[in-house]
């Protein structure tokens, strides 16, 4: 692992790091906060997955958790997308699929199987790296993300629902297959078996039996994704008939930006943090 940069932060330290995954086949880059309780021993973790054409530092520049990460105790670690590279294959022109659209999904089909491995760097790779690097408690994680991120967030928790102790997401992409951006990069991916894709998609995980504690999620009106892309009204759906807790808070006015995550970040924080038993959590 090499360190890239580190800063100090409301008492912690924000690091960038980058290393050579075996699961995505190229170098990749992520960022760490560590709080300034860890100097007393492990801090629960919480993973932020980040949206389409984002990097670890979209949230770590604009998503303003520091500060009450610092005052919970909480590590936060900020993955990457998608696999990045030369030899990574990928299409510039198109935003929706290739580098920083990885979808959180371990492609089947050639070319993209060598590299777009994100769910298994995600759920194994990394924790076993922030694991032996960073002063984390394993017994102790959760996990959010936004759009995309928000979707991988959803479909991971559903399947690891031992590991972690909550699940949030801004925004998120709650049934992909059936959403025209997504459900064309799974075809890619995945392949045009659709029946493959049920385990990449919250709703249909959730039709198959897959169970979760409960989940947060806000998302605002003013969303220009929210008819054709987000649609959460599909997650309260299958929520309700699989009598999976959901808190869905609309947000009036909001939009997709982190101007939007920025505001609502705390609250999502305080989330988690009460529910991995951290200080200050408030389960809003």
């Amino acid at each position: 692992m090499k360190t890239i940069s580190t800063a100090k932060s409301h008492g912690g330290t924000q690091g960038v790091y980058s290393h050579a995954s075996e699961a995505c086949g190229c170098d990749m880059t992520f960022a760490v906060f560590v709080p300034p309780q860890a100097k007393d021993g492990p801090c629960p973790v919480v993973w932020y997955l980040s949206g389409l054409t984002c990097t670890h530092a979209n949230v770590m520049e604009k998503g303003e958790y520091r500060r009450m990460a610092a005052e919970l105790g909480l590590i936060v670690v900020c993955p990457d997308t998608s696999p990045r590279g030369a030899d990574v294959p990928d299409e510039k022109e198109n935003w929706q699929f290739g580098s920083g659209a990885g979808f959180y999904v371990d492609a089947t089909e050639a070319p993209y199987a060598a590299n777009y491995r994100m769910y298994s760097y995600v759920v194994d790779e990394l924790p076993r790296l922030i694991a032996a690097n960073f002063p984390a408690d394993r017994a102790r994680q959760s996990i959010f993300g936004h759009s995309m991120g928000g979707h991988g967030a959803l479909t991971i928790a559903l399947k690891n629902p031992d590991r972690f102790a909550s699940c949030s997401a801004f925004a998120p992409i709650v049934h992909p297959a059936a959403a025209d951006w997504s459900s064309k990069a799974f075809a890619r991916y995945l392949g045009p078996d659709e029946a493959g894709w049920r385990a990449h998609d919250a709703c249909l995980l959730i039709e198959d039996g897959h169970r979760f504690d409960g989940f947060l999620v806000d998302q605002g009106t003013s969303d220009g994704f929210l008819q054709d892309g987000l649609r959460p009204w599909l997650l309260e759906e299958a929520c309700r008939k699989a009598g999976i807790p959901l808190t869905l808070r609309m947000q009036e006015g909001y939009d997709h930006s982190y101007f939007f995550i920025s505001s609502f970040m705390e609250d999502h924080l305080r989330w988690h943090a009460a529910r991995l038993g951290a200080g200050g959590g408030d389960a809003k």
